[in-house]
């Protein structure tokens, strides 16, 4: 991907190989095959690391690396599939029908493009309209966070429920037909094809699924308003000299899912749909940090919406309106998707969530680029507590940036104003937020191969996934180690880890 063929950290941060390539004397690190596992104990302050993952325990019949680069889906003959929400198709049976090109009125009705990260989430009778469904049982501002969560625990159907899905990309030669934009009317189209979906799908007796009519289908694109909440709410990074309202999520990868049942996505290669009207204009040190350039990934989107262009001083700020972590109630289709700003501004590949010790929330995620960082965000108390306050666990508490030792320790550096070496560079926590990467640049984080999808095992320890380096031993930089076998590392290894404080 486009994404992948530039490296924005110019920090000249230790790299993770060069710490492995120290301590793999004093451990044992296999390698092999397509991936590699390394294993991480870490905790608020350290971890420790220790041996890799042993061989496989699931057993399933495979698919051949030939039968699987095929046009289409092969799958294991132990398993089956069904083509259920493709783009294009309406979000209600009732909706537009697929066109093609498509329209921006129709788009907006339509699944987008680009499906990536997504969640089931299960409806009990309750929810059922047409039963004993209450719509004031729906309405977000009219229950407190802890009835959320007993909501969605009384959800247990695996007959019917809600899709939350992403809409990462979608290439103007495949979504308009053409290489570039000619109107506005063709930026919306692109536009309406990102963001996120919510369908209703029920499975029949022969065990076919189909999306149904519902109350809760809705679409959050690229012009959905939207709200701000944590320490960056209401800070004048957000404001414009437009003075446009916040709107719309874009390239949302991969997700999250809360424990009172709402769905997290993730924007990730935000910059890309903006560019410079411009050839003057140049990035500054903060926007080439995220990768802003003058054409991005060239969707022409600044050619007819003022939002997208950089070089628009009346739209000065916009782009720091994106590259969060953004909560929808996929059971409440009239309330705004809150930007959770306390977990930092990065290109999110995705938020995996954990109830940890003492019942705080804990949030990892990934920066998906090569050499950027591994994150984790720990709500300030009890969860429940929280909510019951009418807090959102994701709005109060502290983020950390990752840092490997040579003796396979680790630790956790929290990026706060407090901190002097931060305090000298940034005015508030608002900004050691908005501009994150730097912080963590400053901190002396430890770059990785692009940290993308997460987990979290039920005895506590946690997978991530490093996808790849098209970069390594290429030029001047580090070639393959023990724990990045590959150069170029083009299937990427995997972390684990164990937080020695149970997160």
């Amino acid at each position: 991907m486009s994404h992948d063929d530039k490296i924005s950290n110019k920090s000249g941060n230790r790299p993770f190989q060069d710490v492995l390539r120290t301590g793999v004397s004093r451990r044992s690190v296999l390698a092999g095959g397509l991936a590699t596992a390394t294993t991480a104990f870490f905790g608020t302050s350290g971890w420790n690391l220790a041996e890799a993952m042993g061989p496989p325990v699931i057993g399933f019949d495979p698919v051949t690396l030939a039968d699987g680069n095929g046009p289409v889906p092969v799958i294991s003959s132990d398993y089956e599939y069904q083509v259920l929400i493709p783009w294009g198709d309406p979000i209600e049976p009732s909706g537009p029908a697929y066109s093609y090109p498509p329209n921006a009125a129709d788009q907006a009705e339509q699944l987008g493009i680009g499906h990536d990260g997504m969640t089931f989430f299960p409806m009990s009778r309750r929810d059922w309209y047409g039963t004993d469904f209450d719509d004031d049982e729906i309405e977000w501002e009219d229950d407190t966070y802890e009835e959320l969560a007993e909501r969605f625990l009384r959800r247990r159907s695996n007959r019917r429920g809600l899709i939350a899905i992403n809409h990462e990309f979608g290439r103007n030669s495949t979504v308009l037909g053409k290489s570039a934009p000619t109107s506005l009317a063709d930026v919306r189209t692109s536009q309406h094809a990102h963001g996120v979906a919510v369908v209703e799908v029920r499975r029949n007796r022969a065990g076919v699924w189909r999306t149904v009519n519902s109350p809760f289908a809705r679409r959050v694109h690229v012009n959905t308003p939207v709200a701000f909440s944590g320490p960056v709410a209401g800070h004048a990074l957000l404001d414009t000299p437009a003075g446009n309202q916040p709107r719309g999520t874009v390239n949302n990868c991969a997700n999250g899912e809360t424990p009172w049942g709402t769905y997290l996505t993730c924007e990730e290669n935000f910059n890309g749909y903006f560019g410079a009207t411009d050839p003057g204009w140049t990035a500054t040190d903060r926007q080439d940090r995220y990768g802003f350039d003058n054409d991005g990934f060239n969707y022409g989107w600044e050619l007819f919406d003022p939002r997208f262009d950089l070089s628009n001083p009346l739209y000065e700020n916009e782009e720091h309106r994106f590259g969060w972590v953004v909560e929808i109630d996929p059971f409440s289709p009239y309330r705004k998707p809150i930007k959770r700003t306390a977990l930092g501004r990065i290109k999110h590949e995705g938020a995996t969530v954990v109830v940890g010790k003492r019942k705080r929330i804990v949030v990892y995620m990934g920066d998906d680029q090569r050499f950027d960082y591994i994150y984790k965000f720990v709500s300030e108390r009890n969860y429940r507590q929280m909510l019951r306050r009418g807090q959102s666990p994701l709005d109060h508490g502290k983020l950390y940036v990752a840092k490997f030792n040579d003796d396979f320790t680790g630790d956790w550096l929290e990026l706060t104003i407090d901190n002097p070496a931060l305090s000298a560079v940034f005015a508030d926590q608002a900004e050691v937020l908005t501009f994150a990467r730097q912080a963590a640049d400053i901190l002396g984080a430890t770059p990785m191969d692009r940290p993308e999808w997460g987990t979290v095992a039920p005895d506590g320890q946690v997978y991530m996934t490093l996808t790849n380096n098209s970069q390594r031993g290429t030029g001047t930089n580090p070639g393959a180690d023990a724990a990045n076998p590959l150069a170029p590392n083009a299937d990427g290894h995997i972390i684990r880890w164990f937080d020695s404080d149970n997160h």
